[in-house]
């Protein structure tokens, strides 16, 4: 299955929004281990949604590069 990068950095990024807006709710039972694993995964996603857009930019330079 093919995967299109523009498709994945969106769905990235629109993870990121999601977990940035969660808000821990202290009294509920494991709130630190989930709060915990939510940041490891909202780690997880900027580090390949970095990797992601400098691929994408190091492709656009290429194709803006060749000759037409």
């Amino acid at each position: 299955m093919a995967v299109n990068t523009a498709e994945l950095i969106r769905e990235l990024e629109e993870l990121i929004a999601a977990l940035d807006r969660r808000i821990p709710r202290c009294e509920q039972a494991g709130e630190e281990v989930i709060t915990r694993d939510a940041a490891a995964l909202r780690a997880k996603a900027s580090r390949r949604l970095a990797e992601l857009s400098a691929h994408e930019a190091a492709g656009a330079t290429l194709r803006n590069s060749e000759p037409t």
